[in-house]
């Protein structure tokens, strides 16, 4: 696992840091979170964890990362335009167009990335699983760090986690 840890700042309680090329690797499913969060999230794997994901095994195998990224919800006015524009060649009544276009939303100014790191010995206290917060790539620090496996507990009987992979 040591190989697929950054030489960034780590974690000050799990010691995690950002994966190197994380963003690269496979989509397993998208969010949203409403107010007052307001934000969408994407989940990623490596592919240890992907594997897992897609043949649905519970546990995850030591050395599994998941990483999710975050960004505030906001307007696009680049998609609305070409919905508009699609709306109005369909003939869409205003008040239609209007209510379509407050429910259309896309990604705006990133808020942090969270990452899981299975290790079950390493981690053995908090279900085999460490945590961490990114903000700017630089870590959340202790309490966000130890706030993560008390949520996560919720989800013990799929090893701490809560994202289904989505075709």
């Amino acid at each position: 696992m040591a190989a697929q840890q950054s030489d960034g700042p780590a974690d000050p309680v799990f010691g995690i840091t950002l994966p190197p090329g994380y963003r690269d690797w496979t989509l397993i499913t998208v969010g949203t979170v409403g107010s007052p969060v307001s934000d969408i999230r994407a989940k990623l794997a490596n592919p240890l964890a992907t594997t897992a994901f897609r043949q649905g095994t519970i546990p995850y195998p030591d050395g599994s990362i998941i990483v999710r990224l975050a960004w505030r919800q906001t307007m696009s006015a680049e998609n609305n335009a070409a919905l508009l524009h699609e709306a109005f060649l369909q003939n869409v009544s205003p008040a239609a167009i209007e209510e379509f276009l407050n429910g259309t939303i896309a990604a705006g100014t990133p808020t942090n990335v969270q990452v899981m790191v299975k290790d079950a010995k390493r981690y053995a206290s908090t279900g085999g699983w460490g945590y961490a917060q990114f903000t700017n790539g630089q870590p959340a620090g202790a309490a966000v760090g130890t706030s993560c496996f008390p949520c996560h507990v919720l989800a013990k009987s799929t090893d701490y986690v809560f994202s289904r992979y989505s075709p």
